[in-house]
């Protein structure tokens, strides 16, 4: 596994969902604040985002905007002014078509196609990568850039255009893939950041995929340095100066951060997954498992396969 696949996995839960409606004429819909992410797609037409907290993004046909920790906002048709927070709609009401000027294509305006949905994530845990990602990520569509998300939105679409045989499997897995390519498309345009400058470090980058790779590995300071091809001094200093952590106080912090993504979704005995995350016995996973989380890992366990169950 290599560092975005990891703080994605971390968190997600469960299956995507996604709706794709169609609209024209003036219309707004309100999506309430949500414990995952949420995404849109324009397919065709323009509207215009509305965030619970920040400046509206205007949206046109093509551009994809994901809003990865859940914040609240409005989607209006592209004349929309800030009123539109006061008079929209909920999402659950208009995509049911219960909203007048949904899907009434004879209204006046342009006709608007939109592909919303959501990932459920599980916030417990979450990578600073995932953390760093800001409330709105706004990826315009432009010539040349980002390919591969281009392709996934067009593969997408057809596969909820119609009803195709394995429709059931393709979607969910498009939309992860989605997700993925939204992510890095993200890090590939942002001006600033500590993630994406962390990831495009050699030394760090190297380092990191090594720990990720073999978490349980018996890994050293030395050991890691070699493996970056630096000395252990460099790679002291850049690690900890890119990360915010030395490099084994990062490899046990994503040694039980595993453990815990495995204890919630595996059936794993405790040695077993003690063994995954580089402990040489239960106890000694226990012992660092209690000390990070505050609580054994056997109760941690129970309480997050519940809280899967009530989802």
């Amino acid at each position: 596994m290599d560092v975005v696949s990891d703080a994605i996995s971390t968190v997600r839960i469960g299956r995507p969902s996604s709706n794709r409606v169609r609209t024209s004429g003036r219309w707004c819909t309100r999506l309430a604040p949500y414990d995952g992410a949420g995404f849109h797609v324009v397919m065709e037409g323009s509207c215009v985002l509305l965030p619970d907290d920040g400046a509206p993004v205007p949206l046109a046909a093509g551009d994809a905007v994901l809003l990865p920790h859940g914040a609240g906002h409005v989607l209006a048709d592209s004349r929309a002014d800030e009123s539109a927070r006061r008079r929209a709609v909920a999402f659950e009401e208009w995509a049911d078509g219960q909203y007048p000027h949904r899907g009434a294509v004879g209204c006046e305006g342009s006709a608007v196609e939109l592909l919303c949905g959501k990932y459920r994530l599980d916030r417990s845990r979450m990578h600073p990568l995932m953390a760093e990602l800001p409330t709105v990520v706004h990826l315009p569509n432009r010539v040349g850039a980002h390919p591969e998300l281009r392709s996934a939105i067009d593969l997408l679409g057809r596969e909820l255009g119609g009803q195709r045989p394995g429709a059931g499997i393709a979607v969910p897995g498009l939309l992860d893939l989605l997700l993925v390519y939204m992510i890095r498309s993200w890090m590939a345009d942002a001006p600033t950041g500590a993630w994406p400058a962390v990831l495009g470090d050699p030394v760090t980058a190297a380092a990191l995929r090594a720990l990720h790779s073999e978490p349980a590995a018996p890994w050293t300071n030395d050991r890691l340095a070699a493996e970056a091809g630096v000395s252990r001094a460099t790679l002291a200093r850049r690690f900890t100066a890119l990360v915010g952590r030395p490099p084994m106080a990062y490899l046990t912090w994503w040694r039980l951060t595993f453990a815990a993504t495995l204890l919630r979704d595996t059936t794993d005995p405790l040695s077993a997954i003690a063994r995954r995350c580089g402990y040489g016995t239960p106890y000694a996973f226990s012992h660092a498992f209690n000390r990070q989380f505050g609580t054994p890992p056997g109760r941690y366990r129970d309480h997050a396969q519940t809280a899967a169950e009530a989802r």
